[in-house]
């Protein structure tokens, strides 16, 4: 079957123009013209267009992408791409990592050389949402603490601060993964953990306060981001577990 190039355009997202393009740099030349001289692409080459496409999205130049395409079949484009993928996937996992460790911390001082900051968080900069902090927070005892307490922390207590927070977090994932409804004792327990975590670190943490924590990680996009980027639904679990223990404490 022969498509045009209008259609294979619409077919890949792109514009006839990018076909234009590679066509006239080699990347990518229709197998085929209708009687009238118009291109014609092939399966095969819309199979070409979207390895270009993949590569393209992977951030490869034309020149590089021409080049992995010369030779290989398939297969190895595919096992290629999915490694390249990986790669990012990895990357990201590290970036939302550093954002997990800082995001429950944005209203507390940091006193860290820059090396220190970059050793600890890499590109995420946790001087960010310093002003934010004290505008939402900024007349809040627990604000107020959290500075006093935190503003003094070294590399080595910064480090100790977010392996607590890590395996805290760790632990919310493998409850929820075991199938445990989030009123049930061990997520109940997982998250008294969590609250402890924050009044032995940040500020003292009441359960009612710990409650308002739980619908900010649901009610503010950049908290689901970070949970959701450890387990799908996450979030909706911490929330749930804080919430289910902040009522067993009152019971």
């Amino acid at each position: 079957m022969g498509y045009s190039v209008g259609e294979a355009a619409r077919i890949a997202g792109v514009t006839v123009r990018t076909l234009h393009h590679y066509d006239a740099i080699g990347l990518l030349v229709p197998s085929g013209r209708t009687a009238a001289g118009y291109r014609s692409y092939s399966d095969a080459d819309l199979d070409r267009l979207r390895r270009v496409l993949a590569y393209r999205e992977l951030g490869f130049v034309l020149d590089d992408i021409a080049g992995i395409l010369a030779g290989g079949d398939p297969a190895d484009h595919l096992r290629r791409q999915r490694e390249l993928l990986l790669g990012q996937r990895g990357r990201l996992d590290r970036m939302l990592a550093a954002v997990e460790r800082e995001l429950e911390a944005v209203e507390m001082g940091i006193d860290l050389t820059q090396e220190e900051k970059f050793e600890l968080f890499g590109d995420f900069d946790p001087d960010e949402y310093s002003e934010e902090a004290e505008r939402r927070w900024g007349g809040t005892d627990a604000y107020k603490q959290s500075q006093e307490r935190m503003r003094g922390f070294t590399k080595q207590d910064w480090s100790a601060f977010m392996a607590s927070q890590d395996a805290v977090h760790r632990r919310f994932a493998e409850v929820m993964a075991d199938g445990v409804a989030p009123d049930d004792e061990r997520a109940m327990d997982v998250a008294e953990e969590h609250r402890q975590h924050i009044t032995k670190w940040c500020y003292d943490c009441t359960y009612e306060i710990h409650r308002g924590l739980g619908e900010m990680y649901v009610a503010d996009e950049r908290f689901t981001a970070v949970y959701e980027g450890i387990a799908a639904g996450l979030a909706q679990f911490v929330r749930d577990a804080i919430a289910a223990n902040a009522s067993r404490a009152g019971a």
